[in-house]
């Protein structure tokens, strides 16, 4: 009895260390909790999240063992917000250390060019997609574009009657990244808290496993509601 009490133990013991080193230091998964990454992100998406891509941590702490690379313009990154280390942020990079970044309210300025953007070829599709919840004001203020930071381009969410959060250049320090939500005008991001150090970064979102339009009553609000699922969202990938 007692060996079989003892083995297991250590099965639990070891099934317990394979998960924690999964989300130490290779997969982990978040919640979407706001619009502020409308349309390519809705809220109640659940991500994976690549924690191995940029390197390797110490456990339980924010100094690198290893890094393999650094975030490049525009991929999206889940991290740690500098003002407050306990909540988790998702955004997009923009800049990277010692790029000039202007906003004017609509146009994107990369040391001093102007990042095209274009209507989306599936503008329409994006916005039935986008609940009046997730906006919060009518649709018909709104413009889906599409803008290329890297290899391939990503939908933005402009409000056409609206201006702000205004840059004028200004130039990303080393160790750091210039940040931004693809709801230009509903996103908390660099235009108004500055920049995200390299050592607060936990990952690159890979693709959405789950999403549902509702979650559960309280207490069990973490749960997706079954009957209001996105089906067509499984495996989406977060370009």
């Amino acid at each position: 009895m007692r060996g079989t009490w003892t083995s297991g133990f250590g099965s639990l013991a070891l099934a317990v260390l394979v998960a924690l080193t999964i989300r130490w230091c290779l997969v982990e998964a978040y919640v979407i909790p706001s619009g502020s990454m409308l349309p390519s992100l809705l809220i109640q998406d659940h991500i994976f999240v690549n924690k191995l891509v940029y390197g390797v941590r110490v456990p339980f702490s924010k100094k690198w063992l290893v890094n393999f690379k650094f975030p490049a313009r525009g991929e999206v990154i889940v991290f740690k917000f500098p003002e407050d280390e306990s909540t988790f942020f998702i955004k997009r990079v923009v800049g990277v250390p010692g790029d000039k970044i202007t906003w004017d309210g609509e146009n994107l300025k990369i040391n001093g060019q102007r990042i095209e953007s274009m209507n989306h070829q599936k503008a329409q599709e994006l916005m039935a997609l986008l609940k009046d919840k997730d906006l919060d004001y009518e649709r018909d203020t709104f413009v889906v574009k599409e803008e290329k930071l890297g290899s391939e381009g990503h939908p933005i969410l402009i409000k056409t009657d609206a201006i702000h959060n205004i840059v004028s250049e200004i130039e990303v320090p080393a160790n750091s990244l210039f940040v931004m939500g693809d709801n230009r005008d509903k996103s908390n991001d660099s235009r108004i808290w500055g920049f995200v150090p390299m050592d607060n970064i936990l990952g690159r979102a890979m693709f959405v496993w789950l999403s549902c339009n509702e979650t559960f009553s309280e207490p069990f609000n973490f749960l997706c509601n079954p009957v209001t699922v996105r089906w067509g969202r499984f495996f989406h990938s977060v370009n």
